[in-house]
Formats: structure tokens, sequence, C-alpha cells
């Protein structure tokens, strides 16, 4: 096997991606474990860049990073004593670990060639370099027509905008102190 400057790189997205995965479930702080998402979320989009979808990549910093981590840490921030949490070891966590371990060996069990090589037929997935369809020249103008297109995709973001706003109002609505709220002109010594 060569070492190359890609396998060099995929090593250090793999490591950043799988090492902040880790922090993630395994950091006592909330706050702290959002910024490990967000760590982690970035080496998923190195990884993309190595695989030559820059698109994805870009879209994996801009939705994930930058809305739906953003979103986390504010409502992370804005709910009070959530950051400290207690405990991270509870009586579930030999079941947690069963079932990873279960579903991590059927992925490897799927992805990787070894079935075939232990002799089981036609279980693992047939992916080579030759075997993916190539990519039509027009699929990311029919995607962005697809994304604001009515008929498409463009009500489901828009519902979905809507949803993470009224999240981020009733969140700050929440934690708002009880004396500070302002009472519209008029309402002020109605009692």
């Amino acid at each position: 096997m060569d070492i190359t400057v890609e396998s060099i790189v995929f090593l250090i997205f793999g490591v950043l991606t799988l090492g902040s995965a880790l922090l993630v479930v395994t950091t006592r702080n909330l706050f702290h474990g959002a910024l490990y998402l967000m760590a982690s979320l970035f080496g998923v989009a190195g990884l993309f860049v190595l695989l030559a979808a820059p698109f994805l990549a870009g879209v994996q910093v801009v939705v994930y990073i930058g809305a739906i981590a953003i979103l986390i840490i504010f409502a992370i921030m804005l709910t009070p004593q959530v950051t400290a949490m207690r405990s991270v070891r509870t009586a579930q966590w030999p079941v947690a670990v069963a079932v990873a371990v279960i579903f991590f060996a059927l992925l490897v069990s799927v992805v990787t060639p070894l079935m075939d090589e232990l002799g089981v037929d036609d279980f693992a997935a047939d992916f080579t370099q030759e075997n993916p369809p190539d990519v039509p020249a027009d699929s990311l103008v029919r995607l962005g027509e697809q994304l604001v297109d009515p008929q498409q995709f463009m009500l489901p973001f828009e519902v979905a905008s809507v949803l993470l706003m009224a999240a981020l109002i009733g969140a700050v609505l929440l934690v708002w102190p009880e004396g500070t709220r302002s009472t519209p002109p008029g309402e002020a010594g109605d009692d």
C-alpha cells in the first residue's frame, strides 16, 4: 500500500471525525459536546471534499455546521443550568454499547468485501471504482431548480425554516426573565 497525500488527509479527517464524535457522546459539558459535534461535522465535510463532492461539502458546512449546530448552541446557551450535566453514565450504557457494536458489525459486513472472502455469496455491496454510474453534467442545475420549484422542494425548505425560527423565538421567550418583559403601550397601569 502506497502512502499518498490523499491517504494522509483521509486519515486526518477520519481521526477528526471519529475522535470528535467520541468526545460528543462522552463529554460532561453539553456546550463542549456541541462544539465537538461541529468539529465532527467539519471532518465529514473534509471527507466529502476527498470524495470529489464539493457541493455536498459546502452543504455540510452551511446547513449542518452553520445552521443546525449554531441553533443547538443557542438553545444550550439560552437554557439555564443545562451546560453542566450531573452524570454521563447511566444503567443504559451496556445496552447502548452492545447495540452500537452490533450495528457497526452489520455496517462493516455489508460495506466491505470481507463477507465475500469468507465465502458468503451476494452479501457485501458491490461497490467498485468502475461500478458507480456517471453523474450527469446538469445534476447540480437540476437540483437547484428543484430546490426553488414550488412543485418540488421549496415548501419543505420553507416549513423547516419557519419551524426553526419558531423554535428559536420560543427558546428566547422561555428563558426571558419575567420582570423584564415590556408591556405594550396602553396596557401598563390598567389594573
